[in-house]
């Protein structure tokens, strides 16, 4: 069985006082989260925050102490583990990497849980980031407030 690891961001921000998360549409279709290939000599951070900026153009900073995995087969004989970290954006120019991406955009939480996500591990990654946002609400509020 061959293993593969990627790394990507849950990213928030706050539109008109709403919690929104930055969604991105795979070209074969699929609503989910910016992530990729980690590549030599990059840590895992280090590859979220790349892979986020190839694929929407923005600029995160990962913020508090949340990591969740998870994995599936992207196709027969290879497990791919992804590694997802919370983040919030630095800039906000969205512009989409054609090769990838068909559409990236601001979604509602509410709107993201029950319409925009395809696969049950992406709702079950941002429902637990969601709570880890609102456990810890008094130090990320602050910090997600003040680039949104």
């Amino acid at each position: 069985m061959n293993k593969e690891k990627s790394c990507g961001a849950i990213i928030f921000k706050y539109i008109n006082r709403d919690l929104h998360v930055l969604m991105v549409k795979q070209n074969l279709g699929h609503w989910g989260f910016p992530k990729g290939h980690v590549e030599l000599n990059e840590t895992e951070k280090e590859t979220a925050i790349r892979e986020v900026k190839e694929e929407t153009n923005i600029d995160i900073e990962i913020i508090g102490n949340f990591e969740y995995v998870t994995s599936y087969s992207p196709y027969e004989g290879t497990i791919k583990d992804v590694k997802y970290f919370l983040a919030i954006p630095l800039s906000n120019y969205l512009k989409k990497q054609d090769t990838e991406i068909s559409n990236l955009q601001w979604v509602a939480i509410k709107d993201a849980l029950e319409n925009k996500i395809t696969y049950h591990n992406d709702f079950l990654l941002l429902s637990n980031a969601l709570n880890y946002y609102e456990d810890n609400y008094e130090f990320l509020s602050e910090i997600v407030n003040k680039f949104s």
